[in-house]
């Protein structure tokens, strides 16, 4: 199994390029937003994709799809959970980054969704109703990086706010509202994305 590959660019087409690895050159799918964030590079330079390896017995031959995140890659594995959307059709469908894409999964909303390539409004719906509540970490990938020191429960929370608010949809009064309970239900919550994940928890 294929799960990183770094190498040299040797060709670009629309949605797929060529990478040499030790001699040998592999063929990587890519998703629109992550090709066209290296629009720019041109034959030979240095590239590295985190991997997700496609093989079934319907479809033998291996494919590999490239991601530039451990990020991008787990959001890709829960977007083909989705009934009716495979590895291929997810390809053509993430032209958007994916905290863009998570943002209207939770906010419920269809019109984004539907400007996906490929996307109707039934597969939308599907979207939605499979995967609300499980994106909702994805939408907080830009303001947690990894490596930095946790922040008192007070600032996080500030930017959660901020995440309903602007990239949700809600109230600022709800936001705030949603965010003090969660708070209240669960003391040991660190972190942004544990907070946003109370938020959406629902009740056992």
């Amino acid at each position: 199994m294929i799960g990183y590959l770094q190498g040299r660019l040797l060709k670009k087409e629309e949605e797929k390029l060529l990478l040499l690895v030790g001699g040998i050159g592999y063929e990587i799918l890519l998703p629109a937003s992550v090709m066209a964030s290296i629009a720019s590079c041109e034959t030979g330079e240095e590239l590295s994709f985190s991997i997700y390896y496609h093989q079934t017995e319907r479809q033998p031959k291996p494919t590999l799809i490239g991601f530039h995140t451990e990020a991008e890659k787990d959001f890709f594995q829960l977007f083909i959970s989705v009934e009716d959307i495979g590895p291929m059709k997810a390809v053509k469908a993430m032209g958007l980054p994916i905290e863009e894409i998570s943002a209207a999964i939770e906010g419920n909303d269809l019109k984004s969704l539907m400007k996906l390539p490929g996307i109707g409004k039934r597969t939308a719906q599907k979207i939605i109703a499979t995967l609300e509540g499980k994106t909702t970490r994805f939408a907080l990938d830009d303001i947690s990086p990894a490596g930095t020191p946790p922040l008192p429960q007070e600032a996080f929370a500030d930017q959660v706010i901020d995440v309903l608010t602007h990239q949700l949809g809600h109230k600022s009064s709800d936001a705030k509202a949603l965010v003090a309970e969660a708070m209240a239900r669960n003391t040991a919550i660190d972190s942004p994305e544990t907070l946003l994940d109370e938020v959406y928890r629902k009740p056992a």
